[in-house]
């Protein structure tokens, strides 16, 4: 063993900092950058590949690309899952965000912090995992924290190289153990010398008892000062073979910042050493590795406060963070704290996060917002189908997934994008499909997942809201509150979405009464201000093409049954203008179809989202036809189940929602003929369609 370990003093300080041999780098896992110029790639590895080869094609015999294009595989000829090759490293599993993998090789290049900003499940924490794989291993170390002899409250840190924290405790213990022991054989030496002199020779052997037993406790409490001088391995990075990775979501400030722990024996002798009591902080195990915080804004303001001095400094002393710790009086010197800092969140995270810290970021590294869909392609398709690969071999129990098992599971991500020719990256939520449907094939004894399981599975995983619309719906069938039949006036069968991915049939009514006082308009149901500003830009429009004086009248709009969650966002703007118009003009609305569609002041219907979930609501309840802006006529990819039970009608300007939902001939073409007459040349230019961006309701 080597002399500076056999020592009580701390090590020099020219330990710190060891060279290693690239040779010796590569075994244990390190990277190397190349410096000759700006943004370079990452040179290669023993493996052969570099950074390049990020979500890269999947590795496996590929069809003819003009049938990839129409494939659902992508043009893959698999037969299961099995024969996907998964990538070893993790920062090639990442699918998608490729914006967000360029930033992560430019920030772990040149040692960046990076905030990420985006829906949950869309992969903050697998880049931020990523990221310390590409990071440098050499310079890694581990910290020590000794006893301060000149004062007891403030142990002195040292910071040796990664594995030399061990050797130095174990040889302070060995050298302790050899005190130890030659001070246990003095001690009996000297209390059989006592015991034998109070027997022999003064023969008073209650005396001699009596004395041993003063020399036994002596021994033992001098020997506490000797075990106090093994010092405290703080931080140990010996068994890392990559740099350190530590996620501190949700943290309290002891476990992110270090802490002190509590003694309840602080005197006597008895206390523990302050040294020994000194824990780290997530901020410290990161050192020279990632510091992962999900939902950034949930950290208290002074704990972000802090973590801002740690970013600036690279260094931060341990104290007591808690009421229960003893740091009052504690506090060692600066510890190492040299990490990036991956912060994450979602678009809530910015309003709550103390601007001085999201300054830190921003001006030292990224900010990178995560995408939700991506373009639908047969690369896309074929990174989709080695996801379910990953998945399958992660969890470790799973079944592999047949060819039409995986084609059903792409079409599923087709469907929950939202978004024509579109791909979702909300793989978290994909990723338990495929579990689901695993452990349904599993439970069956079945040796692969088939898409029957996967069918079986898009049933059993369904959302809260989704099951909360389905009883909704059956409750509403008990009650014979669904009406899908007849003609009614001043009432039309809207569509909402409850959550991200459920649909819910939500009728509007409306009634036209005699003021009062200056007319108004009075809408109920739990609005929020999105679908007030809506229902006053429908109010608009009643006004502009009315013939009659709607000043003296109030008109009541009521959305029926909305609940305590309310109506949030504009996409019954159409069917409020129906059942308003319906009001006024004593016309029937008929009760087989319904509608969702956002409205401008000049008529035109704007696209929303989620129409795919609202169809499936409509087709549920037994309705026969639903009407959809024009513009979202692509988006929509609902089940087989419904194709053939309800008819899609595309429109474009509010004329064409009357022309379809009013009934009686005679009035209701007199009607849409005036509203055309008004509206002017808008039907020709049919502004809104492809226009706008999608409405969250």
């Amino acid at each position: 063993m080597s002399n500076d370990t056999d020592n009580d003093a701390p090590p020099p300080e020219q330990t710190r900092e060891r060279e290693q041999p690239r040779e010796q780098k590569e075994e244990q896992g390190g990277s190397d950058f190349e410096t000759e110029q700006e943004g370079s790639d990452f040179e290669e590895e023993e493996d052969g590949s570099d950074f390049e080869d990020l979500g890269s094609d999947v590795a496996t015999d590929i069809a003819d690309e003009d049938v990839a294009e129409d494939d659902l595989l992508g043009g893959l000829e698999i037969e299961t899952t099995e024969e996907i090759e998964v990538p070893d490293r993790l920062v090639d599993q990442v699918i998608g965000q490729d914006h967000a993998r360029d930033v992560v090789q430019k920030a772990a290049k040149q040692r960046r912090h990076v905030m990420m900003i985006g829906s949950p499940g869309t992969g903050k924490s697998m880049l931020a995992k990523a990221m310390s794989e590409l990071l440098p291993k050499e310079d890694l170390q581990d910290v020590l924290v000794y006893h301060n002899p000149d004062d007891g409250n403030e142990p002195k840190v040292r910071t040796v190289p990664a594995g030399k924290g061990e050797q130095i405790i174990d040889a302070h213990k060995e050298e302790a153990r050899k005190r130890n022991q030659m001070r246990s054989f003095l001690m009996w030496v000297i209390i059989a010398i006592v015991v034998g002199y109070s027997l022999l020779i003064a023969t008073q052997p209650l005396l001699g008892i009596l004395a041993a037993g003063v020399i036994y406790l002596a021994f033992r409490y001098g020997s506490r000062g000797s075990d106090a001088m093994i010092p405290n391995l703080l931080v140990n990075t010996a068994d890392q073979t990559t740099a350190p990775f530590e996620d501190a979501t949700g943290a309290h400030a002891g476990a992110l910042l270090g802490d002190v722990r509590h003694d309840p024996f602080q005197s006597g002798g008895m206390e523990t050493p302050s040294h020994d009591r000194v824990e780290p902080g997530a901020i410290h195990k990161a050192n020279k590795g990632v510091l992962f915080v999900d939902e950034i804004n949930t950290l208290d303001i002074r704990s972000q406060q802090k973590l801002m001095t740690a970013i600036q400094e690279g260094e931060f002393s341990i104290t007591g963070q808690s009421e229960r710790s003893s740091g009052a009086m504690v506090q060692t010197e600066p510890v190492p704290c040299d990490f990036i800092m991956i912060a994450a969140g979602n678009m809530d995270a910015m309003e709550n996060m103390h601007p001085a810290l999201r300054s830190r970021i921003k001006g030292y590294g990224y900010e990178v917002y995560m995408d939700d869909t991506i373009e639908d392609t047969p690369e896309m398709r074929r990174k989709y189908a080695r996801f379910i690969a990953q998945e399958v071999e992660k969890d470790g129990r799973l079944p592999h997934f047949t060819e039409e098992a995986i084609e059903e599971v792409i079409l599923e991500a087709q469907r929950r994008s939202g978004r024509k020719d579109h791909l979702t990256l909300k793989l978290r939520d994909l990723g338990g499909l495929v579990r689901v449907a695993g452990d349904i094939a599993r439970a069956e004894n079945k040796d692969q997942t088939e898409r029957h399981d996967v069918l079986e599975a898009k049933r059993r995983s369904r959302s809260i809201e989704q099951q909360v619309a389905d009883d909704y719906i059956e409750r509403r069938k008990d009650y014979e509150l669904t009406v899908n039949k007849g003609e009614v006036v001043g009432r039309v069968n809207g569509l909402a979405v409850m959550g991200e991915d459920s649909g819910i049939v939500l009728p509007v009514m409306a009634e036209v009464t005699p003021s009062q006082g200056p007319g108004q308009v009075i809408a109920t149901g739990q609005l929020k201000e999105m679908a007030e500003e809506a229902v006053q830009n429908v109010s608009a429009i009643i006004k502009k093409f009315s013939d009659e004086d709607i000043s003296e009248k109030d008109v009541h709009i009521q959305f029926v049954q909305a609940g305590q969650q309310g109506v949030d966002g504009d996409s019954a703007s159409i069917t409020v203008a129906t059942a308003v118009i319906s009001a006024l003009e004593d016309i029937a609305v008929e009760q087989d179809l319904a509608m969702t569609g956002s409205l401008s002041v000049r008529g035109d219907v704007l696209p929303v989202g989620g129409v795919t979930h609202k169809i499936e609501a409509a087709a549920k309840v037994g309705l026969d036809r639903v009407i959809i802006p024009a513009a979202n006529e692509d988006d929509v990819m609902i089940e087989e189940e419904f194709e053939e039970q309800i008819e899609i009608i595309p429109v474009s300007h509010i004329s064409e929602v009357l022309e379809v939902a009013l009934a009686g001939e005679p009035e209701k073409d007199g009607l849409v003929d005036r509203l055309k007459n008004i509206t002017g040349s808008a039907l020709e230019r049919q502004v809104g369609r492809g226009s706008g961006s999608p409405s969250p309701q």
